[in-house]
């Protein structure tokens, strides 16, 4: 299972259905995101994504952590968003 990137200019509705897709394959689906933009738009779309798991009679919690990621030799701080049936 790939982690889900999100940028700030991600669209929220495709990040919605991604992780939605995930959580129905996997059982479990990682969101990363690096910035407030990012984060803002991974929020929203986790948001959006209980929605269309709940039309599923999926429910799902998500618990936020911070991971360290390089990124062309640097250390940067994500936000990882877990997203695990509840």
């Amino acid at each position: 299972m790939d982690v889900i990137k999100v940028k700030a200019n991600s669209r929220t509705a495709a990040v919605a259905g991604a992780i939605a897709g995930v959580v129905r394959e996997h059982k479990r689906a990682e969101v990363q995101a690096i910035g407030a933009g990012a984060v803002n738009q991974a929020v929203k779309a986790m948001v959006l994504a209980k929605g269309y798991l709940a039309e599923d009679g999926i429910a799902v919690v998500c618990i936020p952590e911070f991971v360290d990621v390089d990124i062309e030799g640097k250390t940067r701080t994500a936000i990882k968003l877990i997203v695990e049936p509840r």
